[in-house]
């Protein structure tokens, strides 16, 4: 694809700074400017070659910008947009990385200007650590992205938000804002609000004798609460953005608990039985699927 003149992306973290560093390794971009409000660490980025210039005014981040990626917390989006929308220069091209997509989606779509476009996009990338200095040029190879586009969304700009997924090596796939926010409240925010629950659970337990229970816990209890370690403020804005979808699933969750309760407070041997080979079967299916 054509490389964009100058992009500009909102917070220089571990997706933004994998987004600079393989768009600078593919020449996606003549000119990468970062933007975030930690001034040592956008020169410390800009001095390891992630960006070109690092601006810590968001006016002067995005001016003359053909690619603005907003890869800072979702919450934050839509207000950070108030501020730079009368410096959107015409024929921008205006996404994110967010994780959640509805509300924002709805929302970016008034405030951006009318000679300027948004396209909503979801890279499955990441991990529980932070920062650029954890970023990565491979971090989005083979992932999956979803592209969340409305009857509003201007076909070039989808198309041209699709092709730079794609040649950065990520696998797009094009759904609404609405199903997207409904899949990943399932398949992503339920089993992380899971697991902060576990451990908050786990540090609560006492012994007879213990009082750190978890000092005694072996590799498969740290596998599974690996995501715990994700950072919290973004997790706060993931679960009040997409709430709806989110307590939903919880239901869900409440009532298969409840049904496993059941069936070891009346030591209900056939029902446990079935209900640990039915996930067993569905654990084999998410692996084949993958």
């Amino acid at each position: 694809m054509n490389p964009f003149e100058r992009v500009s992306i909102i917070g220089v973290g571990l997706l933004g700074g994998s987004l600079a560093k393989v768009m600078r390794k593919l020449g996606l971009a003549k000119s990468i400017v970062g933007h975030g409000r930690n001034k040592t660490n956008l020169n410390e980025a800009k001095n390891l070659n992630i960006i070109d210039d690092a601006a810590l005014d968001i006016q002067s981040a995005v001016k003359d910008a053909d690619l603005i990626v907003f890869c800072s917390p979702v919450q934050t989006i839509s207000q950070l947009t108030v501020e730079i929308s009368p410096h959107i220069k015409p024929g921008c091209l205006v996404t994110d990385v967010g994780s959640t997509k509805e509300t924002l989606v709805s929302e970016m779509e008034k405030l951006i200007p009318k000679d300027a476009s948004f396209v909503g996009a979801h890279p499955i990338a990441g991990s529980e650590m932070s920062g650029f200095h954890v970023s990565s040029n491979t971090l989005y190879d083979g992932a999956h992205c979803i592209v969340t586009p409305t009857d509003k969304t201007d076909p070039s700009a989808l198309k041209r938000v699709i092709e730079l997924w794609e040649t950065i090596g990520a696998q797009v796939s094009t759904m609404s804002a609405k199903e997207h926010d409904f899949i990943f409240g399932a398949i992503s925010h339920l089993p992380h609000v899971v697991i902060f629950a576990l451990m908050n659970t786990l540090g609560g337990l006492r012994s007879e004798n213990y009082d750190q229970i978890t000092s005694f816990a072996g590799a498969g209890l740290r596998d599974i609460t690996r995501i715990a370690g994700s950072e919290p403020v973004m997790w706060r804005d993931i679960c009040t953005s997409n709430k709806d979808s989110i307590l939903y699933c919880l239901d869900r969750f409440q009532e298969t608990l409840n049904h496993l309760r059941s069936g070891i407070e009346q030591e209900n041997g056939i029902s446990l039985t079935q209900q640990f080979e039915t996930a067993n079967k569905h654990r084999l299916n998410l692996i084949n699927n993958a």
